[in-house]
This record gives C-alpha cells, structure tokens and sequence, in this order.
C-alpha cells in the first residue's frame, strides 16, 4: 500500500529538525520526504491519504531491554501481549532480554522464541541471547551459533558476570565475530539485598541501600577489560552522576562504547518510593534528584545514548509484599512515550533529541535500518499528540502485568496510531 502523510509535524532524530511537512510510505519503506503536500492532487487520487492535522510523526521505538516472561512465566507477559503494549506505546521493535526460565543460552530456545515472537507480536521482536550458559557466569554460550541464530546481543542481565576472566573471554570472542556485549554495570558485592539507593531518604525508611560507588566501580572494570580486548559493549543503564566521568573518558579514547538509561530513572527519583511503594522498586533503585538531573543532561549532550523502557512485568503477588522483599521492575512498553514527554514539556530535552535516544541510537547500536526518517528507510512510524492530557490508570494497559509507577499519575502525550513496515498496527 502507498499511504501519503499530510500536515505532519515531522520529528527527524538524524537532522535534528521538528518541521512541518509530507511523507511518502510506499511498498513498506518510506518513500520521500516533501517540505509540504504535493501541489497535484490528481498524482494521489489512488493513493490512501493520511491527514495528520499538525501532530508529530516520528519513527518508532527502537526499545532494547525489553523483558518477556516467555519461556517460563507466560502468565506474566507473553509475545502476543507485550507486543499490542508495544504497539500501543509506539515501540515498533523491541529487543528482548534472556533473562527467562529457561534462560535463552542455546539456539534451540532462541529459535524457539524467535517463532512464538514471530506468531504473536504485531511489532518487530528481536532477541538477546545469554553472554554465559544459565547466566551463571561460569561458562561462555556458544556466541558465533546463537548469533547466526538470530541474537543481536549477548547479555547476562543483572547477573553480572563477577569472574574477571570469564568476561575478558567472552568480550574477546564477541570481539572477534563482531558481537555487542551488554551489561548491567552494578558490583554484585555492593548491591546485594539492597533495595534503595543510600543516603539520608534510604536511613530514614530504614532500608537496605547501596551507595551509586556500586555502578562506578563496576563500569570501572568493564572499561578496562574494553580497552584490554576492543569488544563492542554497552552499559544497560547509567543512573548516577559518579559513572559519568567514566563513560566520557571512555568515548575520548576511542573505546567502542555506549550506555542507555531507563525512562525511569529519568522521570522518578528516590523519594517517589514514599510510603514504601513496591511499584517503584526498580533495579538499580532510584537515585537522587541530583542524579537524575545528571543523566538527563548527560541524554541532551549525547553522553548517554540511549533511553529504554527496561519493562520488566511482575505479577500482583510479587509485587504485594513489604519494599525489601518485593520483586524489582515496572512495565513500561506503554508508558515509555508519554513519561518521556516530560523531559520534553520541562524543558530539559526537545523532541529530536529525545528520538535520537529512543529511536536512532539504539537502532544505529544494533546495525538496524530503522529509526529514521529517511528515504530507503523502514516506514515504521509512530504518530502522537505530544499534548493530549490523560489519568493513567493501570488496568487499562495491554500488559498482562501491571506493575505501573505511574498509575493514577497525570501525563501528557498520547500515541495515536503505529505503523510496522507500512502497516498500520494501532490506532484508527
């Protein structure tokens, strides 16, 4: 089909530039990209013409880190589900996490999911595999099987792999076939059993913390063992000012780096937990309000690359127990757009920007095609109304899980329509 955009506010992460104008979908790609509508309606008269009324059109987001509790806890979060959240967040491929049951460490699983995804989800899926075999840290998977299986990362999630010399091996074997390497930059020592970050807020609620030195230190040693090997690496999430430095000095030398954040972390901060609030348990826990204010300049500057949703759906008796003991993570595939326009309606992040980070970056990251506006390019695009006020309310999400922060919150910014490849999958 060939669809013709009109009167859209044209977001273009790669340019920089928020401008009116026309876009042309044809045959699943986008086609050219006019300053206005074409002056001839005649050459359209057969053509499916989308009026957008001035509201933005955007590619979709690119979201890595997405958890799907298939296989192993389907009644958390299932393909068919997170990808009708996703579509409905204006997530148009979402890069998924192997932290399941089993752990997603051989091709036979991988394939396993690359199928149900394939069946269920009306967005692009693709999968992460494991960097060790169980995320035991003990044992490198086979990376060169996995990634001709489909892999477009290899990661261990929050078990951070503690042997030095089993990461050095994997790092130089994902080196030598040209493999991304993900991790979550936290030292387990530190950070075990806490909950909340230290600090006057964390003694006052009497909970376990863990100081931010716990993400510096660990990101210390992945850039020295980067620069030893020159793997590809990225750091999940960066959520305190101290790691800054680290990651700067980084990128100066050369190092192939890169570090995303979680919209979270940079919409909430630690006294949002209140009252011991279990659905702003996240991991790393929040941070101060100096922390935040740090990364969110750290996302306009392009010291951090790239915004995620890091959704991780729990179920209600995970989430029903005292802050200590409750299950760590929050959906976020629906929210991750409007919590975003907060950056935006504060003044902190314009919208450019904020797709370079959401949608250009980690598609550039994984050697995608998408997150562009660009002639050639994949049409898949998200079309919202960066103003439209609305309650949350958490049943109303597509999850399966409703692990929310923000329910009850107000917010502005609202997808109206979802489009893979040309088709449209949300919206009217």
């Amino acid at each position: 089909m060939t669809t013709l955009f009109t009167n859209a506010r044209l977001i273009d992460p790669e340019r920089g530039t928020d401008t009116i104008g026309a876009l042309l979908v044809e045959g699943g790609e986008i086609k050219d990209i006019l300053p206005h509508a074409p002056d001839d309606p005649e050459m359209f008269r057969a053509r499916n013409i989308l009026d957008c009324e001035g509201k933005c059109l955007a590619p979709g987001i690119v979201d890595i880190g997405v958890k799907v509790s298939e296989p192993g806890e389907r009644h958390k979060e299932s393909f068919g589900t997170a990808g009708f959240a996703a579509a409905a967040g204006g997530v148009t491929t979402m890069v998924t996490r192997p932290d399941t049951t089993p752990a997603i460490d051989s091709p036979e699983v991988l394939e396993f999911v690359a199928r149900r995804a394939n069946a269920d989800s009306p967005v692009r899926v693709l999968p992460m595999a494991a960097l060790t075999k169980g995320r035991e840290g003990r044992e490198m998977v086979e990376i060169g099987f996995l990634r001709d299986a489909g892999a477009v990362a290899f990661t261990d999630c929050d078990a951070v792999v503690t042997n030095t010399k089993v990461f050095a091996r994997c790092l130089t074997y994902a080196r030598s076939l040209g493999a991304l390497v993900i991790a979550h930059p936290q030292d387990p020592g530190l950070s075990d059993g806490a909950c909340v970050t230290s600090g006057k807020f964390a003694s006052l609620k009497g909970l376990p913390a863990v100081s931010p030195m716990a993400e510096r230190m660990a990101l210390d040693r992945d850039l020295a063992l980067v620069e030893m090997t020159g793997a590809k690496y990225h750091a999940d999430q960066i959520t305190s000012a101290r790691a800054l430095p680290r990651l700067e000095r980084a990128k100066a030398n050369g190092l192939d780096v890169t570090a995303g954040v979680s919209i979270h972390h940079l919409t909430l901060n630690e006294t949002d937990v209140g009252d011991y609030r279990t659905f702003f348990k996240v991991k790393p826990p929040l941070r101060s309000e100096d922390d935040r204010m740090a990364v969110v300049e750290a996302v306009a500057s392009g010291l951090i690359d790239v915004i995620s949703s890091m959704h991780t759906p729990q179920d209600e008796e995970s989430k029903r127990l005292p802050f200590e003991e409750a299950a760590s993570g929050a959906v976020a595939l629906e929210t991750l757009l409007p919590a975003a326009m907060r950056l935006f309606h504060a003044g902190h992040l314009d919208l450019p920007t904020l797709w370079r980070a959401l949608s250009l970056n980690p598609a550039k990251r994984l050697g995608l095609a998408q997150g562009r506006l660009a002639a050639g390019a994949p049409a898949d695009l998200v079309l919202f109304d960066p103003d439209a006020p609305f309650v949350l309310d958490r049943f109303k999400l597509r999850s399966k899980s409703k692990n929310t922060p923000f329910d009850g919150a107000r917010m502005e910014g609202k997808v109206l329509s979802t489009w893979v490849g040309g088709e449209r999958v949300f919206g009217a």
